[in-house]
């Protein structure tokens, strides 16, 4: 492809759920490493939305932010034909296990009917366009899709069945099953990734890593479901961003790549690393060793055991390896909730006190 020539031809593209967690780590990437480029932010803000990351970005000529929902079909139609787009990163999701077993029914809307409005939109701006060649739809999906693992078995490959478990990881395969066949339907240029646990800057309190880095610095109990002897391979988003890129630029219409870091550790295994961290990195802790706080709840209902990646593929076709380790990455995302308490504080508000309280009520 001319990308890979050094000819390059600049891009417009819409990100979806722009200013979520990893949306927002990818705008930041994208932006940095093609500032040529025009990104459209869209958003809804939801509870998970945040502006204030992607605000440094905000006085940049070509990024715009749009408010608004990816089921609203008038709005995608006409962000695609007023900024001409021509790559469509679909982050946008409701993705919490926790919130899809409290209420399943924003999980299915968001993610299935929310992505295949997306998909109509851009395969009706496709065919206005007379099917270029160039398009692309890239949607962002999970390995929570392919189920668990038993300690023995293998990683999911991107040939293993779906068997999702909870009201999140089901939603998140209707919406890979709708990308598949618009491919093989219509033909339309879709790509897709299915990404291990991603961890880093700007990730909204409720998950388990900054959860922990900020109840650490309060001083509050640190809830570990079960026994913690769930395993997940942790990926740092930068190489997460890296990953989408290697394949947007690099990859054949209807493929579809496993991304994972290479990094398998136990929940409670995690939870002591950045307790480690904590006590080594933040001087006035309300308790220390952190590790005291370490509390076991009431395990999540369908919890799945293991998830572990092979990205063989990815690896062997694009040349795409992570560039962190688990103790790299652990250590930089640890020392930006340090000097981040600015973008983190604020979203500890009642709402998120009332969820808290909900899912851990035990502690």
């Amino acid at each position: 492809m001319t990308e890979q020539l050094g000819m390059r031809t600049p891009r417009r593209l819409i990100v979806t759920g722009g200013a979520g967690f990893i949306g927002a780590n990818f705008v930041h990437y994208w932006c940095g490493k093609y500032p040529g480029d025009r990104v459209i932010v869209l958003d809804a803000l939801t509870y998970a939305g945040n502006r204030a990351t992607i605000a440094p970005l905000e006085g940049k000529a070509n990024l715009r932010f749009v408010q608004g929902d990816i089921c609203d079909r008038h709005l995608i139609d006409q962000l695609l034909k007023e900024e001409e787009i021509d790559l469509l990163v679909h982050f946008a999701a409701e993705s919490h296990v926790d919130r899809s077993i409290l209420g399943p029914g924003a999980f299915v809307q968001t993610n299935v009917v929310g992505t295949f409005t997306l998909l109509e939109a851009f395969r009706q701006h496709w065919l206005a366009h007379d099917q270029p060649d160039t398009f692309r739809f890239h949607h962002v999906s999970t390995d929570e899709v392919y189920g668990s693992l038993e300690p023995e078995d293998p990683a999911f490959t991107e040939t293993t069945p779906y068997a999702p478990n909870s009201p999140y990881s089901a939603s998140k395969a209707g919406s890979d099953h709708l990308v598949r066949a618009y491919y093989h339907t219509y033909g339309m240029p879709t790509l897709m990734t299915n990404c291990s646990n991603n961890y880093g800057p700007y990730h909204f309190p409720e998950k388990l890593i900054p959860l922990m880095c900020i109840n650490i610095l309060l001083g509050k109990p640190l809830p570990v479901y079960g026994d913690g002897q769930n395993v997940r391979d942790w990926l740092y988003v930068e190489d997460h961003c890296s990953a989408i890129d290697a394949v947007i630029h690099g990859s054949k219409p209807g493929e579809t790549y496993n991304v994972g870091g290479n990094n398998e550790v136990k929940n409670l295994d995690l939870v002591h690393k950045l307790c480690d961290l904590m006590d080594e990195l933040a001087p006035d802790l309300p308790v220390r060793p952190a590790k005291q706080l370490i509390t076991f709840v009431k395990d999540r209902p369908g919890h799945d055991r293991r998830y572990a990646i092979d990205a063989t593929k990815l690896k062997t076709d694009l040349g795409w390896t992570p560039a962190q380790t688990v103790d790299s990455g652990l250590r930089q995302t640890v020392l930006w909730y340090l000097n981040h308490r600015d973008w983190w504080q604020p979203l500890l508000s009642q709402e998120y006190q009332a969820y808290y309280q909900t899912v851990y009520a035990s502690v």
